[in-house]
């Protein structure tokens, strides 16, 4: 897999000017005010409404997602200000990271019809398991669960044949799925996922996760933090429910590293398949 070290060595210069090649949408200003307020020793909620409240398309996308049967429980947010006391600020700003990211990354293309929704669903479904299993905080879970694949429409957008090497790679039984992308465009969706998250100023864990998301042998490497491995193996609990969801009979990316994500959580058989049972029970009510 393509890591960011080797992008910065003088020796990978043909990979580097490919890199700069692709379009990495900027951090919106938006997004860099709530993190800029996020940061700070007390962040304001009335600060983070104010920073929200400016974008008036953004704020009644918010209200509706945070009024939605997953987000919103039984009480129904009237108002930003009562979203973030209903939500929290860190849930909320997630949210709003969530929409700056549709806006920002186009999904025009036809392959790429459902790409959002089902990005949106693993973020529920990381949600879920993240509250479920109390493993790391749910919102963080929720941003790598929308920004794990977001590598995936800008390579689409920048190489013409790349929608033919994600499906051929969709089927890769045996490799993992960055392999075939790196060797038909020297670089894959992981690592562009990665250098998006830097750019949008989203946390180390989400970064690494994003990076390694599809390398299962972290799991084994002591060297690699718990909360990146703990969010490629939730992310490959979600993964499987989706596609069952989806009426597929198997995953391939579970085929490939469940067992492994199962014992890193500590999960028998029976507990992962209450669990699977669980999101797609959630899936059906959320519909």
């Amino acid at each position: 897999m393509s890591n960011l070290a080797d992008m910065a060595t003088p020796t990978a210069d043909p990979v580097d000017a490919l890199i700069k090649s692709i379009r990495i949408p900027p951090r919106p200003s938006l997004l860099a005010d709530m993190q800029r307020e996020l940061a700070a020793d007390d962040p304001s909620p009335d600060a983070i409404g104010r920073i929200v409240a400016r974008d008036v398309g953004m704020s009644g996308a918010l209200l509706k997602l945070a009024n939605s049967s997953f987000y919103g429980g039984k009480r129904k947010a009237k108002s930003i200000e009562q979203a973030i006391l209903f939500l929290g600020i860190n849930q909320v700003a997630s949210l709003m990271t969530g929409l700056l990211a549709r806006q920002a990354i186009a999904t025009d293309n036809a392959a790429l019809a459902n790409f959002w929704d089902i990005s949106g669903r693993r973020a529920q479904a990381m949600v879920y398991l993240s509250r479920r299993l109390r493993i790391g905080e749910p919102d963080v879970a929720h941003t790598f669960g929308l920004f794990c694949d977001t590598g995936v429409p800008l390579l689409m957008d920048r190489f013409p044949g790349y929608a033919d090497t994600f499906a051929a790679a969709a089927e890769d039984t045996e490799r993992p799925f960055t392999a075939l992308e790196d060797e038909r465009h020297s670089t894959n969706h992981a690592a562009i996922g990665c250098l998006l998250a830097r750019n949008w100023g989203l946390s180390s864990d989400v970064s690494w996760a994003i990076l390694h998301h599809q390398d299962y042998s972290v799991f084994d490497d002591g060297a690699t933090g718990d909360g990146v491995r703990s969010l490629i193996a939730l992310s490959l609990l979600a993964e499987c429910a989706i596609q069952k969801y989806q009426g597929l009979v198997e995953s391939v990316e579970w085929n490939k590293g469940g067992d492994r994500a199962c014992a890193y959580l500590g999960l028998s058989a029976e507990e992962t398949d209450d669990l699977l049972d669980e999101l797609h029970d959630s899936f059906h009510n959320d519909h």
